[in-house]
């Protein structure tokens, strides 16, 4: 049987927006899409063999969009235009519901929709028009648990204030309940200097997320169990000295995680965070990362 083939696919906000694919060590970079409108989070359909990434846009303009490729980079479709969504920020591809979700920052929400575009959904309101003054309010790192039945994301808070939260809730609204008015938001943790991307590994029952605050708890990785028996404490620190860490990927089979930051660095470590290495550098200002197992019929 023939091996997979192992892909990271990485966001670069500067350069004019790029979207690149490279081999887990760090070889055979190709840049498959160019000129994304400030791109930040991206998820991998390999099945379907598309590529899927969240474009910013301009925050004052309120045109954040969602864009998808072929693997190769080819057949770019808008599915989600400008302004059907505010400031997108990570993504997540739910592959069970085939949906996909993400969380917009400055239009303080958690939001969701069919793979194309219809069907966009808000699931968790935070705050409306001026509240997004109020940076506490700001959703911006997303993850789902179709097993556990729940919703998972960060609320970041001004930069380095120690105020950003981890949330989670019910992957639908409850009946009765709104966006906006929830009964069953669960604060995770608090207090936290700014956290960003998150990931699930399910089968660990683990939360891994970045956080690109102030040392000694910011520029770091972070895990945490998921489940609120084995919780208490302090979550454990994984990793140090990021330069304001934002994107992070599981490969929870070969026991590896993949972390970008804006100081350019894709760096490689084991899931405890050790035998950290970087497998590139210098390449811009990198944001979203997504690793993924290609097969013969996607690759």
């Amino acid at each position: 049987m023939t091996q997979p083939q192992e892909k990271l696919f990485v966001l670069e906000a500067s350069g004019g927006g790029r979207l690149f694919s490279v081999n887990p060590d760090g070889s055979d970079k190709k840049v498959l899409v160019t000129g994304c409108r400030v791109p930040d989070g991206v998820a991998v359909d390999v099945d379907a063999g598309h590529i899927y990434w969240t474009n910013m846009g301009i925050p004052q303009l309120n045109d954040g969009s969602i864009e998808r490729v072929d693997l190769d980079g080819g057949n770019r479709t808008t599915i989600v235009p400008g302004g059907g969504t505010h400031t997108p920020k990570q993504l997540h591809f739910e592959a069970a519901g085939r949906k996909l979700y993400w969380a917009d920052r400055e239009g303080m929400r958690v939001m969701r929709c069919d793979l194309d575009g219809s069907n966009v959904e808000t699931l968790v309101q935070t705050g409306q028009g001026d509240d997004s003054r109020d940076q506490t309010k700001w959703c911006v790192g997303v993850g789902v648990d179709v097993a556990g039945g729940h919703l998972y994301w960060t609320q970041k808070g001004p930069s380095d204030a120690g105020l950003g939260k981890i949330l989670r809730a019910g992957i639908d609204v409850p009946a009765g309940d709104d966006p906006a008015a929830r009964g069953d938001i669960e604060v995770l943790f608090k207090d936290l200097p700014e956290p960003i991307d998150i990931e699930l590994d399910l089968a660990t029952r683990a939360l891994y997320w970045t956080d690109r605050g102030d040392p000694p708890r910011g520029n770091t990785v972070n895990r945490a169990p998921l489940d609120a028996t084995n919780r208490s404490g302090e979550p454990e620190i994984l990793s140090t000295h990021l330069m304001e860490g934002i994107g992070i990927a599981l490969d929870p089979v070969g026991g590896r995680m993949f972390v970008t930051d804006l100081g350019g660095t894709v760096y490689l470590a084991d899931l405890d965070g050790s035998n950290r290495r970087e497998i590139l550098v210098a390449q811009g200002n990198l944001t979203g990362i997504a690793y993924a197992e290609l097969n013969e019929r996607s690759g």
